[in-house]
């Protein structure tokens, strides 16, 4: 268990640029400080691109299927905006969810589903696809940074690399235990 924590320790270290040297050190801090930031402005967007959407619904036929406790969420949200005799659907998670999955109306479900669905990409000013754009290049750029040939390389490295040995390790350690009892387990059936 030492051993483990040392290598995971030394391993963050490592994949926080303990190693690198001048420029390569102060552009990898340049690289993450861009990617914090991208990070940010690519939440900000997205919160604001979901919280501008509203379906307003006008006619009560159009709420078919949807449970009661919905029908009167969505009217108290129109009261909240001032659309009494209305009801308001947003992308928000307790709105669209239950909408999508409950309305009879395909139509309507099928305009919030991709409303949701192509959140910040309408070329406006909370679209991300700039921002996603460099967010790929920067972390490409510090996966070779950091000596991965991409970014999926230094993702995986820490993810998955020891969990097929640490698998196979555990199997084995099992594997003698589990077979003697199964062998006298056979032999008590005999």
């Amino acid at each position: 268990e030492q051993a483990m924590l040392l290598e995971k320790t030394w391993k963050r270290f490592v994949r926080g640029g303990v190693n690198l040297k001048g420029a390569a050190r102060a552009r990898l801090r340049a690289v993450n400080t861009e990617l914090s930031s991208l990070g940010l402005k690519f939440g900000d967007n997205l919160l604001k691109d979901t919280n501008a959407y509203r379906l307003v619904i006008e006619h009560k036929e159009d709420l078919a299927g949807l449970p009661d406790a919905v029908v009167a969420s969505g009217a108290r949200d129109a009261r909240a905006a001032g659309l009494d005799g209305k009801w308001v659907y947003t992308l928000q998670f307790p709105s669209i969810w239950p909408f999508l999955t409950y309305a009879d109306n395909r139509e309507l479900r099928r305009q919030v589903f991709t409303a949701y669905t192509t959140r910040c990409d309408h070329g406006d000013a909370a679209d991300n696809k700039a921002v996603l754009a460099r967010i790929a290049a920067l972390r490409a750029e510090k996966a070779r940074l950091l000596g991965y040939a991409s970014w999926a390389d230094y993702v995986l490295d820490d993810t998955m690399a020891k969990t097929p040995a640490r698998v196979d390790e555990l199997l084995q350690r099992l594997w003698a235990p589990a077979l003697k009892v199964a062998g006298r387990e056979a032999a008590d059936l005999q």
